[in-house]
């Protein structure tokens, strides 16, 4: 990992994933959330603030050592109980069903191997509980959607992984997950760059 990837990149994520808009649509994202939380995809911890009183716990799991500097005063100010637990989402460092349950917050477009990381949070949620997540990813529009293929290559070299054309609601269903909702639409911006998945998935009881 290069120094883009190391100490730039964290740092450029944080500023563009915290403007007004993003964060209104973080604060709808967590509501819900409770007890003991998996949060993979911590980074600079900008769902800090957002937690609701009734998150008593939060696993946090990211490979940006940059973002846990990011994220200290957040992290000190807040009522709940941040815990590092791991690096990487594809390898959770939790029992089986030990979590109320799971937040991701634009970092499924970057994991290597997404159904991996899915399948550990299937593992740690307890039968019930709820995975929150708010994305971006594969527009509906054909046009579009050709767009995404095409700038796909170049964006994982910028964004260090990211994929602008995973279809979340297929590898939710893929995973197991029951969608219980999930909205998409275009925020601002370009539209390759723009369309949004945000809702719950459950896993089944």
């Amino acid at each position: 990992m290069g120094i883009y990837q190391r100490q730039v990149l964290p740092r450029v994520i944080d500023r563009l994933l915290s403007t007004g808009e993003v964060m209104k649509y973080r604060s709808q994202t967590v509501v819900g959330l409770h007890g003991k939380v998996v949060e993979i995809g911590f980074g600079s911890g900008l769902n800090v603030d957002l937690y609701p009183s009734e998150v008593k716990t939060v696993y946090a799991v990211d490979p940006a050592t940059v973002g846990q500097k990011l994220a200290a005063d957040r992290v000190a100010d807040t009522h709940v109980d941040v815990q590092y637990v791991g690096l990487d989402g594809q390898s959770l460092p939790l029992d089986d069903e030990s979590c109320d349950a799971a937040l991701s917050t634009y970092t499924l477009c970057t994991i290597p191997d997404v159904q991996l990381a899915l399948s550990e949070v299937m593992r740690v949620l307890k039968p019930g509980a709820r995975f929150h997540v708010l994305e971006h990813g594969l527009a509906h529009e054909h046009g579009v959607s050709k767009w995404q293929a095409r700038l796909t290559p170049i964006q994982k070299r910028i964004g260090d992984g990211c994929h602008l054309n995973r279809d979340h609601r297929s590898m939710l269903g893929e995973a197991g997950f029951e969608i219980e909702s999930l909205d998409e639409w275009y925020a601002k911006g370009p539209k390759p760059l723009s369309w949004l998945y945000r809702g719950i998935a459950i896993k089944p009881a």
